[in-house]
């Protein structure tokens, strides 16, 4: 059934969405990769489209930026729509001077600087939010088998973009954090929520080491090798 924030019917969705931050970046996903696509979600411009890829049936969905936006979507999506694998496909910032842009991450885990968790665990502690193993490794596999390099590791899930203390992230470079964004931390928690699978596919968009960035075409059109990672595992 329709949600406060998805018009769509209650079979619209495949049992795998990809979730883009940008909505028009599903659109471009939609269009250039699937076919016989169908848009079923426009509330607040949160474009959803579901199609198929090489016979199998696929959705893609923005999610918005940050934890409170992906938290409404990916929760709805698991909830009301019976969905089973949500693979977030985003943009990060580097903290690691290895990583390049074009870069690929498969995020093993998300730290957070966000009281997100905090519902779960009301009486304290600090959740380990994790991607689902069966994900992360056919998502590995494949790269490795189509020659993609990708890193592996843990990533940071940040609150803020425009940080009062523009130094902070080097106490995540230290720890070996690889990359910073804005979602994948709620996701994992939601999916071990509802007992379903998450996994967030990162590319380098800019480096805090470096100070390299990419622009807003780029990310929407050029972000291809997690798009195709993503779609042959799901």
């Amino acid at each position: 059934m329709p949600t406060p924030h998805n018009s769509a019917p209650q079979d619209a969705f495949a049992k795998t969405v990809l979730l883009p931050g940008d909505p028009l970046r599903a659109k471009f996903i939609a269009d250039n990769f699937l076919s016989d696509v169908k848009q079923v979600n426009d509330v607040r411009n949160m474009l959803a489209y579901t199609g198929y890829y090489q016979g199998k049936k696929v959705s893609v969905m923005g999610s918005g930026m940050g934890i409170p936006s992906i938290a409404i979507y990916c929760t709805e999506l698991y909830q009301h729509y019976g969905v089973e694998n949500i693979i977030r496909i985003g943009s990060c910032g580097a903290y690691q001077k290895h990583l390049k842009l074009y870069d690929v991450i498969l995020a093993q885990g998300a730290c957070t600087d966000s009281n997100f968790a905090h519902q779960f665990l009301p009486n304290g502690g600090t959740y380990s939010a994790l991607a689902d193993f069966s994900l992360l490794k056919a998502a590995y596999d494949y790269a490795l088998k189509q020659k993609i390099k990708v890193q592996v590791g843990n990533i940071l899930s940040s609150d803020i973009f425009y940080n009062a203390n523009p130094s902070a992230w080097k106490q995540w470079q230290a720890l070996g954090v690889l990359a910073v964004e804005m979602e994948a931390y709620a996701l994992f928690s939601t999916a071990a929520k509802y007992q379903k699978k998450a996994l967030a596919i990162l590319t380098v968009s800019d480096s805090l080491v470096s100070k390299e960035e990419t622009t807003a075409i780029e990310r929407e059109r050029n972000f291809k090798q997690m798009v195709e990672i993503a779609l042959n595992i799901a």
